[in-house]
């Protein structure tokens, strides 16, 4: 029987010996890496692993990696982020370096042990009610964010962002604030949440359809009346986003995630059918965002952004974990379909 130790060390792209950094597949499997290394060291941290019986090392030291410092929780101390530093060996050439990173910030998502789920779940509802900007552990990410962001200089290109679940949250939120502010930096978002019901799980076609037009109207003309006296911030806040293009990688099996692709799908299809001036406007806001507002809540729709790389992972999952799981994104010979949604 394989013992711990083992199975990390199988359980992980040991076929990447040689990293192209031109490659879409290549750079997607170092930051998903590198995030389960985020995961590997909340674990040690919560096993009380240190110095030759960690576990982490691997996960970033394989691509020439190195652990900065990790992010903690100020509520219950918890590594929930990493900052990591690539240090490539003097063999590799700098003709194959030229999309590398610099530096890596990556984040973890919910770990459902006792010393941390509480507070992960916490977050978790923070952002089903598009308050997770307002909580600590999200100003610690940013705060990081931007001093690595000063210290690099110039416009954040040498920097990548890298989340899981509830890390592509963290990472989602960080890369905005970045983006509001003219920076744009590389994004690797896996498994991001998507707060709306679960219109997708529908099988019938034509009642998705329907059930979505009838949102975006209801979204559009909701958010007009509650504009109708002043010029929309929000409008020209998400404007100014379409610069920035996150790369989301969703699995349609994945409840949490699979509404991403019919976000971006429906702005096509009505588009399609002469309603893009209503879809311009809801696809920038939330039905419960906008209540929220009209109840004098501050409130930020984190998961609507305006410009992707969606990538869509049409391998069948044999269970909902290993839909939702960080494992399937370095994984070979994936049925993959990318493609850029601009705004």
């Amino acid at each position: 029987m394989a013992s711990e130790n083992d199975y990390f060390h199988l359980s992980g792209p040991l076929h990447l010996t040689s990293v192209n950094w031109e490659h879409a597949y290549h750079r997607k499997s170092v930051a998903a890496s590198l995030v389960k290394g985020v995961y590997v060291l909340e674990k040690d941290r919560q096993e009380q692993r240190k110095g030759p019986d960690s576990i982490a090392f691997p996960w970033w030291a394989f691509f020439h990696f190195q652990l900065l410092h990790p992010l903690v929780d100020d509520v219950d101390k918890s590594i929930f982020g990493a900052i990591y530093e690539f240090k490539p060996p003097p063999s590799i050439g700098n003709n194959t370096l030229h999309r590398s990173p610099r530096y890596v910030i990556a984040f973890r998502g919910t770990i459902r042990k006792a010393d941390s789920v509480l507070r992960d779940i916490e977050l978790d509802l923070k952002f089903l009610g598009n308050g997770l900007h307002r909580t600590s552990r999200s100003l610690i990410a940013i705060d990081n964010v931007r001093k690595m962001v000063a210290r690099v200089g110039g416009n954040g290109s040498n920097i990548w962002l890298a989340g899981h679940s509830l890390g592509s949250c963290m990472a989602l939120l960080a890369g905005k604030t970045m983006a509001k502010n003219g920076i744009f930096i590389e994004s690797f978002l896996f498994n991001p949440p998507f707060a709306s019901a679960p219109i997708e799980r529908i099988k019938s076609k034509k009642t998705k359809h329907r059930l979505r037009i009838a949102g975006s109207v209801l979204t559009a003309g909701l958010a007009i009346a509650m504009n109708s006296d002043k010029k929309s911030s929000s409008y020209d806040s998400f404007a100014a986003l379409s610069a920035w293009i996150p790369c989301l990688f969703v699995n349609p099996s994945d409840y949490i995630c699979s509404e991403y692709v019919a976000y971006f799908e429906h702005r096509r299809k009505m588009e399609e059918i002469g309603a893009g001036s209503i879809e311009k406007i809801a696809t920038q806001n939330s039905l419960s965002s906008l209540m929220m507002s009209a109840f004098g809540k501050e409130s930020d729709p984190l998961h609507l952004i305006p410009s992707a790389i969606l990538t869509v992972n049409f391998t069948p999952p044999k269970s909902f974990k290993e839909a939702h799981g960080i494992h399937q994104w370095w994984k070979p010979d994936l049925n993959l379909d990318s493609k850029l949604h601009k705004y």
